[in-house]
């Protein structure tokens, strides 16, 4: 059983910055698309950004230009850069993989609180 761990939250000032991380237990990490997702107070579980096995990357309109996701394949660990933090960044993120058999693997989440 493959199991993502995040870590890195925590409380931060609006404009401040956090760096999230995601560990994988997985050997095979590289095959893996990989996404950061959040579900904030009260509202549904939205995507943020993804990376691709081969390292292209995507990113929710509301974050581009604010949030970078990368992945060290190395490590077995995919990160998610956040900067000029808004109160409404405010929520859980959560990790996701997906295996080259489209078997979906989620983190338990780690949670970002955006206020003065």
């Amino acid at each position: 059983q493959v199991q993502l761990v995040e870590s890195g939250g925590g409380l931060v000032q609006p404009g401040g910055s956090l760096r999230l991380s995601c560990a994988a237990s997985e050997s095979r990490f590289s095959l893996y698309a990989m996404g950061w997702y959040r579900q904030a107070p009260g509202k549904q579980r939205e995507l943020v950004a993804t990376i691709a096995s081969g390292g292209s990357t995507s990113l929710a309109d509301s974050v581009k230009g604010r949030l970078t996701i990368s992945r060290d394949n190395a490590e077995n660990t995919v990160y998610l850069q956040m900067n000029s933090l808004k109160p409404e960044d405010t929520a859980v993120y959560y990790c996701k993989g997906v295996d080259p058999n489209g078997i979906e693997y989620w983190g338990k989440g780690t949670l970002v609180t955006v206020s003065s």
